[in-house]
């Protein structure tokens, strides 16, 4: 198993999550976050006073996986989220020792199993 962080473009988001709907991705975590990479540094002024603007919104993804799901979901944030520029971000793909899902007590690769949804 294998938790995937990536850090994309805000502006991405909604491709990035239509590409792992389509691959049958649907667990994950988004959250808003700052960062600073090899994007060219923004000054602004406001209210007079100039700033020099170092951090830039980026949204967080993380998603927990079971290793045949690794290289899908990799390719599927890829493609989704380049545009072909500076800053289009990162994908981080870092071990996972357990998982459990509180609902049912599962653990492992049952817990990050997708579930059928019954309606």
């Amino acid at each position: 198993m294998k938790l995937i962080v990536a850090m994309i473009r805000p502006e991405k988001l909604n491709d990035v999550l239509r590409a792992l709907y389509k691959i049958d991705v649907r667990g994950f975590t988004t959250s808003k976050v700052e960062g600073h990479g090899a994007e060219a540094e923004v000054v602004q002024t406001y209210r007079g006073t100039t700033v020099k603007m170092t951090l830039n919104e980026k949204v967080r993804l993380e998603i927990g996986v079971s290793e045949s799901f690794v290289e899908p979901t990799v390719e599927a944030i890829m493609s989704a989220a380049r545009t072909g520029e500076v800053g289009d971000g990162k994908i981080f793909v870092l071990p996972l020792d357990k998982v459990y899902r509180i609902r049912t007590g599962e653990e492992d690769a049952a817990a990050v199993t997708p579930v059928p949804l019954s309606i």
